[in-house]
């Protein structure tokens, strides 16, 4: 499975967001990375390098690489209701970032993990495959080994109550996918009409 692999800072520093970790650097050296930094001639960006900028952040994001986000904006242009919207209810409700959201991972490359070595259960069966798309009343458990194992137990740090379209059982340690997020509710800093537009052209 392809994703990226490279220096999480480096990529935060050209968005000047913690998008793939927790920014620590950023105050350091928070010039974009290059030789010339902030210093590039040309300082302000076009429309099109805007609309390519917010998807690449969207993409690093959510760790899904160019083909899989095309399919993931054609299914939701599918969809009824705003394409923008629809697309940030897909990537929401991809299973790696549901195990991330949910708190069983302290980073989304974390759960990606945890999913792809057979941690995860959804609705009482193993799934693997990190960009398995949930459903509404669909449950996410951990596999009995993953219960018994001290180490992956110790990072389980609980859901955030701020996301509201997911709800954890501490006690059963099950969560389940309750309804896809409305916009206002998704933290992300992603402006997904730009990544509209973009593909729109």
């Amino acid at each position: 499975m392809a994703r990226y692999t490279g220096p999480k800072t480096k990529i935060s520093r050209i968005f000047g967001e913690p998008i793939l970790g927790n920014g620590k650097y950023l105050g350091k050296n928070s010039n974009p990375p290059g030789q010339h930094g902030m210093t590039r001639k040309r300082k302000t960006l076009g429309e099109y390098a805007l609309q390519l900028r917010e998807k690449q952040k969207a993409k690093y994001t959510y760790g899904v690489l160019e083909r899989q986000f095309r399919g993931t904006f054609q299914e939701a242009a599918r969809r009824k209701g705003a394409t923008g919207e629809n697309l940030i209810k897909l990537l929401e409700a991809r299973l790696d970032n549901t195990v991330y959201r949910l708190g069983l991972a302290a980073s989304r490359p974390a759960a990606r993990q945890l999913v792809s070595h057979k941690h995860i259960t959804v609705n009482g069966h193993v799934v693997n495959v990190p960009s398995y798309q949930l459903t509404p009343g669909d449950i996410i458990s951990i596999t009995q080994r993953t219960a018994d194992s001290e180490a992956l137990m110790g990072q389980v740090k609980g859901k955030n109550p701020k996301i509201n379209w997911l709800d954890w059982n501490e006690g059963e340690l099950k969560g389940t996918f309750v309804a896809y997020p409305e916009r206002e509710s998704v933290p992300e800093n992603i402006r997904e009409q730009l990544i509209v537009e973009l593909y729109s052209k």
